[in-house]
């Protein structure tokens, strides 16, 4: 077995031997002045990546020395006021995971089996599919995640390019960057449902755009994206599609899209996808709507904090290969293709991301998503039993109903926008915990009225 020391530099303030950390095949366990101590606590301190281990060493353990062993396992490097700041961060956050309920993130995962790589400075600068000079990295696992999002998103086999980003912006960055080079004198569409960073985007990369009205159900309104590309027939258009919206969980029609580009004989125009929450909830249902390689587009963006789980924010983008050679060039520096919008990337979230769908796996989403689907429709039942006029998309798991009032928007931790609010029931979201929201909303008056999609 390895045997490495553990920075647990306190230790000396009572004039022990740090703890030393035993590698060995059956897992982690802490080498100390007090064994017997060790093997009666039966735990070791997760945030260092330590993990419980069998032993047989006897249990029985004077009180004094399990209270020493105590503070060993808690000692830090920091002033006990700094210790302390972190301890109340650490309470709070807890305490606001009880009434998480407004926003897309699940907190079902356990990444704790991981935590030894972060004693490295790991980095996947550089395109994941060229090998460079910097080998500290997790390239291999990342293309093991790309393979299976390609899988999920009907991409044709070996004509597909991606990355694993920093998040749906990045990757709806890409997208829209990738669609200007192509299309240098093109011209974005995008509904007034759309993520807020996606006008941020436009303004960075400095491409013209226009805005589509949307229908009361969050889908682009085809009428008007049709007269608006008509007026601009000369200029390619560069489609940007909801699968999915942030307030609504709206998904733009596709098949209707396409259809207003041919009618108009438009050959030249690029469509990307923002999938961010929806991207890992049509691949498991039976009959989805088109929304992904299969149905015309170009590129596509998907979260992995979001529905997959993750302590950092992550995800997925992915574009056709031929557009992506397009761009890419050759950066001596690091021996690799720069391809991506960052130069470093972050190489623990493909490992995350890898982890959850070996440990997990499809069927294991797929009834976690189930369970979001019957957990969504007893939301709607017991939020309209209240009169709070509440809906949702099928295949969506955001529940629109009236916007409460402001105590119940910061207990609950709500998006609002106008008059509605939202429920994300993601996988962490009970029965039990919509009854307490359905309880705190029971007692306040609703702030205004909101109206069913026609």
């Amino acid at each position: 077995m390895e045997i490495r020391p553990v920075g647990v530099n306190a230790n000396t303030r009572w004039g022990l031997e740090p703890p030393r950390l035993v590698v060995c095949r059956s897992g982690y366990a802490l080498q100390s002045p007090f064994p017997t101590a060790v093997a009666q606590l039966g735990w070791m301190n997760t945030i260092q990546g330590w993990r419980p281990v069998p032993t047989e060493i006897p249990t029985t353990t004077p009180a004094h020395v399990m209270s020493m062993m105590h503070k060993i396992l808690k000692a830090s490097p920091l002033s006990a006021e700094d210790q302390k700041r972190l301890d109340d961060l650490y309470a709070v956050i807890e305490r606001e995971a009880k009434v998480f309920i407004g926003y897309p993130c699940s907190t079902v995962f356990d990444y704790s089996p991981l935590y030894p790589f972060l004693g490295y400075p790991l980095n996947n600068v550089g395109d994941p599919f060229v090998p460079g000079n910097f080998h500290l990295n997790t390239h291999k696992f990342e293309l093991e995640v790309l393979g299976i999002f390609q899988k999920l998103t009907a991409a044709p086999e070996d004509s597909i390019w991606g990355y694993i980003t920093s998040g749906g912006t990045e990757g709806n960055l890409y997208g829209i960057f990738l669609g200007r080079e192509l299309l240098p004198d093109g011209l974005v569409y995008y509904s007034e449902d759309t993520h807020y960073s996606v006008s941020k985007i436009l303004r960075c990369l400095r491409v013209r755009n226009v805005m589509i009205k949307s229908d009361s159900d969050g889908r682009i309104d085809l009428e008007d994206l049709r007269e608006t590309i008509r007026i601009h027939r000369d200029v390619p258009p560069i489609i940007f599609a909801n699968i999915g919206t942030t307030m609504k969980g709206a998904v733009d029609d596709l098949d209707g899209i396409r259809q207003i580009l041919d009618d108009l004989a438009i050959p030249r125009h690029y469509i990307h996808a923002d999938a961010a929450l929806s991207g890992m909830i049509l691949p498991f249902v039976d009959d989805p709507p088109p929304w992904n390689f299969a149905s015309g587009i170009d590129s596509i963006s998907i979260s992995g904090h979001k529905m997959i789980g993750s302590p950092i924010p992550c995800g997925v983008c992915l574009a056709k290969k031929e557009h992506v050679d397009r761009i890419a060039r050759n950066i001596e520096y690091i021996v690799t293709l720069d391809t991506t919008i960052l130069g470093s990337r972050n190489a623990i979230t493909p490992l995350f991301l890898w982890y959850a769908f070996r440990t997990v796996g499809l069927d294991g989403f797929k009834r976690r998503i189930e369970h979001c689907f019957d957990t969504a429709d007893y939301a709607v039942e017991q939020l309209n039993k209240i009169g709070c006029h509440a809906w949702r998309h099928r295949n969506s798991v955001t529940v629109v109903f009236d916007r409460p009032t402001p105590e119940t928007v910061s207990k609950w931790q709500l998006a609002v926008q106008h008059k509605l609010a939202h429920v994300m029931v993601m996988p962490h979201v009970t029965r039990e915990r919509i009854d307490r929201f359905i309880e705190d909303v029971a007692q306040t008056t609703p702030a205004s009225s909101g109206v069913l999609p026609s």
